[in-house]
């Protein structure tokens, strides 16, 4: 009778247990695998996917850097969207259309990490080539979508106290604009660097990372930056003519997008209005290089 009540929500289950002394911990797990909703289509520009499909595909989500200090790894995680996936099956890296055998992948429990033969979750070793929405297929061409990459509101110029360290700075920004920890734009015109974020404690978060991961004690001083905007423009033609005229306030970001950089919203409306065949972006999707 509770258990018809609960099933047609009338009632609110409550588990009570020990994780420390492992009382109660199957019990909400199993609640979990029972109750919890299972995985759903997702759209790729090309189609919708069903997870019952055959044959594998998935993206990442995530990238994450040094975490295992000792071996200054990084590791980009993979969502499964369909079929299964086996410890030594090739699957293509569909954003630079190259083939990988998948042998090195690992499931996370914790702070351990393991080799699975399957899993919904996988850690796939990343050496630069992989970016947060790259998709992964048996072969099938599938660019999933729905991360956003919003523009930044606030900026920083970054520079260091040692310039003997300038190497680690620029290692470290470009892994940590990788994971999406900091926006990270390299200006056309000048050599520093400019980061962008949404809030000031991405900007704190940045430099105790650089501090602990990195070795290099950086300073932030303010930028006169208003807003970035990703571009693009069907006509390779216009587009080199836009970049040339404009050179002083464009930059590549750390997934190498053209991004502008306006100074003041009058400047971007006014930029808008003299290049109409350019489209200015306020998010970008990871998954698909405006310019390619």
């Amino acid at each position: 009778f509770v258990l018809e009540e609960f099933l047609a929500g009338e009632l609110t289950p409550v588990f009570f247990g020990s994780a420390i002394n492992n009382f109660g911990v199957r019990e909400i797990l199993d609640a979990l695998v029972n109750w919890a909703p299972a995985p759903h289509a997702r759209e790729a520009v090309e189609r919708v996917v069903e997870p019952g499909e055959a044959k594998f595909s998935g993206f990442v989500f995530k990238i994450q850097a040094n975490m295992d200090p000792k071996h200054r790894d990084r590791i980009a995680f993979l969502r499964v969207c369909s079929g299964e996936f086996s410890r030594g099956m090739k699957i293509k890296h569909l954003r630079i259309n190259r083939e990988i055998a998948a042998s090195s992948v690992v499931t996370f429990m914790s702070h351990e990490r393991e080799l699975v033969e399957a899993g919904d979750i996988i850690g796939i070793p990343n050496h630069g080539n992989i970016q947060i929405g790259d998709s992964f297929s048996e072969g099938e061409v599938l660019t999933y979508t729905g991360i956003p990459f919003f523009a930044p509101e606030l900026f920083r110029g970054v520079r260091i106290k040692n310039p003997l360290k300038m190497k680690q700075l620029q290692k470290g920004l470009q892994q940590l604009g990788e994971e999406g920890a900091v926006q990270v734009f390299k200006p056309h015109s000048g050599a520093d660097l400019i980061l962008g974020a949404v809030g000031v404690l991405q900007f704190e978060v940045v430099t105790a990372r650089l501090a602990a991961e990195y070795g290099v004690d950086a300073v932030f001083d303010s930028a006169s930056i208003w807003s970035a905007r990703w571009v693009s423009c069907d006509d390779k033609k216009k587009l080199a003519e836009f970049e040339r005229a404009n050179a002083a306030n464009l930059s590549i970001d750390a997934g190498g997008n053209l991004a502008y950089l306006a100074p003041n919203r009058v400047n971007l409306g006014l930029t808008q209005e003299r290049w109409p065949d350019i489209v200015f972006h306020e998010t970008r999707e990871h998954a698909v290089n405006l310019n390619d």
